[in-house]
Parts: structure tokens; C-alpha cells; sequence
């Protein structure tokens, strides 16, 4: 996945009302913005593959420990790479906060305000 400086990516839940006063400031940073819902638009596991290793973390630090799913189906249990790529596919609602991309950085917004260091 390829990102220019100048164009920010965000990955987001339009639901969410922090995640849509992220997806202002994003706006007001950058002309050239494109937004994704989570789960609206096909995800590649390939895709996942490049944010992850763009924020520099393991994919359980995406993912929103409260929320029933992850209660349910994950905790307590140890994945392979392989298979947490599927689950951040596959279960895009548990992501806890929106992902931006510029150029080559990526990081998680865990408040809206994070946008800004991305300038």
C-alpha cells in the first residue's frame, strides 16, 4: 500500500463520534484525505500485513479488550501471525481506535488529537 506525504489514510468506525472528530482533524491537516470504514471496504490480509508492520506492533495492541467478542473468542488464547491478521480481517469492530497513514508512518489514534503527529 502505497502513501503519499502529502495524502493521509484513515481507517476508522463512522459510528463512533471520537472516531468522526478524528476524521475533522484529518481533514483540516490535509486536503488529500481517504477515509475507510472499518468493515465497509474489502480488506486484504495483505493490507493488514503493511499496517501492522508500519505501526510497529503486535495486532492484539489493536484490538479493544472489552469489547463481548474478544471476550469470547480471544482472550486467553495465543494466535500465530497468521492467524491474528485473519481476526483484525475478519473483526474489524473490535479495533479500538482509527489508523492513520502518511507517507510511511502509521499510528493509532487513540484520542483524536494523535492526528497531529502525523504533521
Amino acid at each position: 500500500m502505497k502513501t503519499s506525504t502529502r495524502e493521509i489514510l484513515l481507517y476508522y468506525h463512522p459510528e463512533r463520534s471520537s472516531d468522526r472528530q478524528t476524521l475533522a482533524i484529518a481533514k483540516s491537516i490535509s486536503p488529500f484525505v481517504r477515509s475507510y470504514a472499518y468493515g465497509k471496504t474489502p480488506s486484504t490480509e495483505t493490507s493488514w500485513k503493511n499496517i501492522i508492520a508500519r505501526l510497529d506492533c503486535h495486532p492484539k495492541d489493536l484490538l479493544n479488550k472489552a469489547h463481548p467478542y474478544y471476550q469470547l473468542h480471544i482472550k486467553g488464547r495465543e494466535f500465530d501471525d497468521e492467524s491474528w491478521v485473519k481476526i483484525l480481517r475478519f473483526n474489524p469492530d473490535i479495533i479500538r481506535s482509527p489508523i492513520a497513514m502518511r507517507g510511511r508512518r502509521a499510528i493509532l489514534c487513540n484520542s483524536p488529537s494523535d492526528m497531529y503527529r502525523l504533521i
